[in-house]
């Protein structure tokens, strides 16, 4: 087992793609705190996974734009396993204007839930993986890490945010073996995704069918949706990658829709 033993955490992992990873990391025998938002969900997604096997999960509650939360959180994983050796940061949201109708509070909720989440808990899980000169944090991108679409002006920025993040914490960790990637998937058929169909369908005056079949799968290669099973196994390759030879990068799966 790839990740035997190690200490996992993984933001917004109730559901959808986090979920995936969760279930992915636990099968190979981690033990995965899943921080979520939604407590109630994040406990039944985690029973769920123990039941699994062979590793372990439990569900904690987590805003991941407030500081405190955070801290608490991670300290919460700390004291009950002793250390953090994987960070997922994962948690994200989607909300899609025109951005002369883009409301600046929606703005900012966009940027806190993904970049701020990212560096609030990367700076709170550094300490522990310095402390045991290992670790790997590994950032949720997406295509839009590399490419921008219409609509999605918050969404594109956090997500190019991401890369600067990663590289920086590459060069601060390296000297304390610790690797800092981003997984950049395509579109990935979740409730996330789902609820775009019709939102960009409204905002851009074309159908649903179009929506699908143009925008978000015309440019792959083979009109196939990104799987989270497709993106999990991207984790899991960062999470259990050995060395330095791997740090600083982002990885794009999405059917040949980016090609770097």
């Amino acid at each position: 087992m790839k990740l035997e033993g190690k200490i996992c955490i993984i933001t917004g992992a109730a559901g959808g793609i986090g979920a995936g990873i969760a279930q992915r990391f636990v099968k190979e025998g981690a033990k995965v705190a899943i921080a979520d938002i939604n407590l109630k969900a994040a406990k039944e997604m985690a029973a769920k996974l123990s039941a699994m096997g062979p590793g372990l999960a439990i569900g904690l509650a987590m805003d991941v734009t407030n500081e405190a939360a955070v801290n608490d959180g991670i300290a919460a994983v700390v004291e009950k396993w002793g250390g953090v050796d994987i960070l997922v940061a994962n948690a994200g949201i989607q909300i899609v204007h025109k951005l002369e109708d883009f409301p600046f509070s929606d703005w900012k909720k966009m940027l806190a839930i993904h970049l701020d989440g990212a560096f609030l808990t990367s700076k709170a899980c550094l300490p522990y993986m310095y402390a045991k000169n290992s670790g790997a944090i590994i950032f949720m991108g997406s295509v839009h890490s590399k490419e921008a679409s219409p609509l999605k002006s918050a969404y594109v920025t956090a997500k190019h945010g991401l890369l600067g993040l990663a590289r920086v914490i590459s060069k601060e960790g390296a000297a304390h073996g610790v690797r800092a990637n981003v997984i950049c998937p395509g579109f990935v058929k979740t409730p996330l995704v789902e609820k775009q169909i019709p939102e960009q369908a409204k905002e851009l005056g074309i159908s649903e069918k179009e929506v699908v079949e143009k925008i978000m799968l015309g440019k792959t290669v083979d009109q196939e949706f990104t799987t989270i099973e497709d993106v999990a196994e991207i984790a899991l390759l960062f999470a259990s990658f050995p060395t330095n030879a791997l740090t600083g990068q982002s990885l794009v799966v999405s059917h040949g829709w980016f090609m770097e």
